[in-house]
C-alpha cells in the first residue's frame, strides 16, 4: 500500500506540476509572477529555482498575450501550463482560448493540438471585490474544445492536474483561492485521477446533492447537518464539468429520489441549470418532488465581507432547501 502523507491543496498541486516537469522536458510554466515570488497564492514557490527561469517564466500583465504564447508553443509540441492569477481575467484573453485554441484540433482535420493547460482561480470570500471574485467556469464548459476540471481535494487537485498536463487537449482548471490552505491525505505513489469519473464524497439514501469545488464541502457539512434530523444525504462531486459524468450523477438520483445542484457561479444560466436539466431529462420518473438549484447571488460580489458572505451558498441554505423537498 502507497505511503499517504497530508498534504494542502497548494502543496498538491505544486508536486504534481514539479513531477510532470520532471518526467516531460517540453514543459513549462507561464504567467504574471509566478518565478520568483512563487505566484499570487504561492502555488508555484521554488519551482523556478528548482526548473530554471526559461521552464518558470515570469510575464508582462498581458493575458491575451502570454495565453497566446501558450497556445503557440502548444501547437510546436511543447506543453504548456500558463497562470491566470484571476479568473476573471480569462475575459482579457477569450479571442486566444475560445477562438484559437478551443478550436485549432477541429479546423485542421486532427491535424493540429494544443496540449496547453490553463490554470485559475475562482470564488469569493476574500474581499477581493466585484472584478476579483467571480466564477465563471461555466463559460468555459459552454465551448466544444475546451475541458474544464473544478477539484475539491488536494487528492483530486493532484492527480488531475497530471492528467490535464498529459492531455492533448486544452486543459482549463479552476482553482478555488480560498481552498489552498485545505488539507487532505495524498499518495507518495504516482497516481493520476481520470477526466469524466466523478466522486461520490459521501453516501446516502434520501437525497442527492450534487456539487462542484467548495459547495463539495459546503455540502458535505450539510450532509452532517440533515443527519442529525435522519435525512441521508448523498454528496456527489463531478470533479470535471468538461467531460461531466452524468452516469453517477443520474444514477444516484434514481437512488435516492430527490436532487439538489449546488455551484458557486451564479444562478442564472449557469452549471445547476445544466445538471439540473440532465437529471430531468433521464431521472425525471424516479424523482419525488422538483431538482432544485442553488448558486451565487445574481448581483457583482461586493467588497463588503458581510455583503460578500450573503452571495455565497452556506450549509445552511443546503440543509432548508433539501428538507423542503420532503415538504
Amino acid at each position: 500500500m502507497s505511503e499517504i502523507r497530508v498534504l494542502t491543496i497548494r502543496e498538491a498541486i505544486r508536486e504534481a506540476l514539479a513531477e510532470e516537469m520532471t518526467r516531460e522536458p517540453t514543459m513549462f510554466l507561464i504567467g504574471e509572477d509566478i518565478g520568483q515570488p512563487g505566484g499570487c497564492y504561492k502555488v508555484t514557490e521554488g519551482l523556478q529555482r528548482r526548473f530554471g527561469a526559461d521552464r518558470v517564466m515570469d510575464t508582462p500583465i498581458s493575458e491575451e498575450g502570454f495565453v497566446g504564447i501558450g497556445v503557440g508553443a502548444a501547437l510546436t509540441g511543447m506543453r504548456p501550463v500558463v497562470e491566470i492569477m484571476f479568473g476573471d481575467f480569462l475575459t482579457l484573453a477569450m479571442d486566444q482560448i475560445v477562438n484559437q485554441a478551443a478550436k485549432f484540433c477541429y479546423m485542421t482535420g486532427g491535424q493540429a493540438k494544443v496540449p496547453l493547460v490553463l490554470r485559475t482561480t475562482m470564488g469569493a470570500g476574500c474581499a477581493a471585490a466585484a472584478q476579483h471574485s467571480q466564477s465563471l467556469q461555466v463559460w468555459m464548459a459552454h465551448i466544444p474544445g475546451l475541458k474544464v476540471v473544478m477539484p475539491s481535494t488536494p487528492y483530486d487537485a493532484k492527480g488531475l492536474m497530471k492528467t490535464a498536463i498529459r492531455d492533448d487537449n486544452p486543459v482549463i482548471v479552476f482553482e478555488h483561492k480560498m481552498m489552498y490552505g485545505l488539507k487532505g491525505p495524498v499518495p507518495v505513489d504516482e497516481y493520476t485521477v481520470p477526466f469524466g469519473v466523478a466522486d461520490v464524497k459521501v453516501e446516502g439514501s434520501d437525497v442527492t446533492v450534487v456539487a462542484t469545488s467548495s459547495m463539495v464541502h459546503v455540502a458535505i457539512q450539510a450532509a452532517q447537518m440533515l443527519a442529525e434530523e435522519d435525512i441521508s444525504v448523498e454528496v456527489v462531486d463531478p470533479r470535471t464539468l468538461k467531460p461531466l459524468d452524468t452516469e453517477t450523477i443520474v444514477r444516484s438520483v434514481k437512488k435516492t429520489s430527490r436532487a439538489v445542484v449546488i455551484d458557486e457561479g451564479y444562478l442564472s444560466y449557469g452549471v445547476t441549470a445544466e445538471i439540473a436539466a440532465i437529471i430531468a431529462d433521464e431521472a425525471f420518473y424516479y424523482l419525488d418532488a422538483p431538482v432544485k438549484r442553488i448558486g451565487a447571488a445574481d448581483v457583482p460580489i461586493p467588497f463588503a465581507p458581510v455583503l460578500e458572505a450573503a452571495t455565497i451558498p452556506t450549509a445552511q441554505v443546503v440543509v432548508d432547501t433539501v428538507k423542503a423537498l420532503f415538504g
